[in-house]
């Protein structure tokens, strides 16, 4: 036996509750020498913290694609691992693989057949880039332009992207652009994330929502209207930006971070008034979850690496010690 460290769910933040630290529990267990045929035993390198968790924190998480996390057990989410013994014939010790629902704990044993195996040389070496712009991340801004954004190059389309900080909206911004988008603007909350994304990130502006009226931005940064508009808040800023977008226009639904803290459907419905223009515009507004989109997976890994490593797809990621922290990173998130 051997002893390893994990996360657990210590207690729930309650209904329309902000999260705190204290939702969260470090525990030391044992973990068995022994696996059983077609098991693996894995070493934990990296785990994702994603804003959609805060959902699980809650006993029912509004949505029938996963289930929440219970208490005293152990969390879950993204994750990247080394093998360090495998009984599964498809894996070998010293393989990198990944799974979506990676144990929040030092040392795993694993189904075999779970588990993806990662090639490093793909994105030469930065393993991490597996849980961001060449993984659940990348794949999601990815697929989500090419399936509900219908963008056609050429076309002088404008998107639009809030949430344009995140991980998923700093790619989405960028991803949009290479697949065609003529002008794109970011919406975040400081003047530093707005100056790296003009300076760094090929967004044409951006606007801080803490500072500026966005709907006069809007108005401003987007004379011919919004044509494509990547959602990852919802909230009062995706109504100013529905207001601004064209005709049969299309609303990429990836998350409504600023409903996470609220107990509401998924996705939140819009205020009437914004509805109304949805409907007489003719405007979509889908959700999209990227794990019906498995078919596309390996070729769309493959598109997102090479651009890494062309060099048109900048990537930023924060690494934190396996500590009390990674529940803290959680709070953070949703503030």
């Amino acid at each position: 036996m051997v002893i390893i460290q994990r996360v657990v769910l210590n207690s729930r933040p309650g209904k329309n509750g902000v999260p705190v630290a204290e939702n969260f529990r470090m525990e030391e267990v044992t973990c068995p020498d022994i696996i059983t045929e077609g098991q693996v035993k894995v070493r934990t390198l990296y785990l994702s913290v994603d804003p959609y968790m805060r959902s699980r924190m809650n006993e029912d998480t509004g949505r029938d694609y996963f289930i929440p996390w219970q208490l005293s057990e152990v969390v879950d989410g993204g994750g990247i691992g080394v093998v360090d013994y495998s009984k599964y014939a498809n894996l070998s010790t010293g393989d990198i693989v990944g799974f979506f629902n990676w144990p929040w704990q030092t040392k795993a044993i694993l189904d075999g057949k779970l588990l993806q195996k990662l090639d490093p040389q793909l994105v030469d070496g930065h393993l991490s880039h597996f849980l961001g712009a060449a993984g659940i991340t990348g794949l999601t801004s990815l697929l989500g332009i090419k399936d509900k954004g219908h963008v056609i190059p050429g076309a002088n389309q404008t998107m639009v992207v809030s949430g344009a900080a995140g991980a998923c909206g700093s790619l989405a911004g960028q991803i949009g652009r290479l697949e065609g988008c003529s002008r794109v603007v970011g919406i975040c909350g400081t003047d530093e994330k707005c100056s790296i994304f003009v300076s760094e990130m090929g967004f044409d502006a951006a606007i801080n929502y803490k500072k500026e009226n966005v709907s006069e931005q809007l108005h401003k940064l987007c004379p011919t209207g919004v044509d494509v508009y990547f959602d990852n808040v919802g909230g009062d800023i995706s109504d100013a930006v529905v207001s601004q977008m064209n005709s049969n226009s299309h609303i990429i639904l990836c998350g409504q971070i600023s409903q996470y803290n609220k107990d509401v459907p998924f996705p939140p419905p819009l205020p009437p008034a914004v509805e109304e223009i949805r409907k007489a515009r003719n405007i979509t507004r889908e959700r999209f979850l990227v794990l019906n989109y498995m078919d596309k997976q390996a070729a769309s890994i493959l598109q997102l690496c090479h651009w890494i490593k062309e060099g048109k797809l900048k990537v930023g990621t924060e690494s934190i010690h396996f500590s009390y922290r990674w529940g803290k990173s959680i709070v953070i998130l949703n503030k």
